[in-house]
């Protein structure tokens, strides 16, 4: 036997293979080396988040180009302002029990279009399309009730109160979408507190690369 062989029997006897894929080591593919799943409400609902236990799952379509024209698709930063916190899949996940039990937390999906459709969405998060945060495409009035029955804020005359506003957590396509940052940027203008921000800068694209579960949006 050749040494190439010899590698790929190796290779073979090391990772395993049933029904003609390959298992990671131990046959489980966890989120974390002690969480196998995290159990979120969506919808009322108990949903099981979990990992694609098949290690050659492969990423969905709309998520494997590299390049996208920018604008508008273009690369955010690290950090979108002082005091906005910037989250992986771990802390997401977090957020996402406690937005199941604890009222002041909201998960926002800030896509437009048919993306949440395509991609499902995250579970435990509510789809809010970014175009009804933006004057730019929603009534002022209309944007004032989002805040004030969906968010928890309080206007008194002119001046808003956010010292009840709900922690808002969003997230849209990934790095390199620029939906949920721009409705960030918009509350802070308004003088929503940054410390109630929290952007998961992955988005779906990251979600997804790690075999998480999503569900459908209806």
């Amino acid at each position: 036997m050749n040494l190439r062989k010899s590698v790929s029997l190796a290779l073979l006897l090391g990772l395993g293979v049933a029904g003609g894929h390959a298992l990671a080591a131990g046959g489980e593919v966890n989120i974390t080396h002690g969480v196998a799943a995290v159990e979120v409400l969506h919808q009322g609902k108990t949903v099981r988040i979990e990992r694609n236990p098949d290690t050659e799952n492969m990423l969905d379509p709309d998520y494997s180009l590299t390049s996208r024209p920018c604008p508008p698709f273009c690369v955010q930063p690290m950090s979108l302002g002082p005091g906005v916190e910037t989250i992986g899949e771990l802390e997401m996940l977090e957020y996402l029990k406690k937005a199941g039990k604890d009222a002041n937390v909201l998960v926002i999906d800030s896509r437009d279009g048919d993306w949440p459709q395509r991609s499902g969405i995250i579970p435990g998060a509510v789809l809010l399309p970014w175009q009804e945060l933006h004057p730019g495409h929603t009534e002022t009035e209309k944007i004032a009730e989002i805040l004030i029955f969906r968010f928890g804020a309080a206007r008194q005359g002119g001046i808003w109160n956010f010292e009840n506003a709900k922690t808002l957590v969003m997230y849209c396509n990934g790095p390199w979408c620029g939906q949920s940052p721009t409705n960030i940027k918009q509350l802070m203008a308004m003088g929503y507190p940054a410390h109630k921000l929290k952007w998961y800068r992955g988005g779906v694209q990251d979600w997804k690369m790690l075999g998480l579960t999503t569900v459908s949006p209806k």
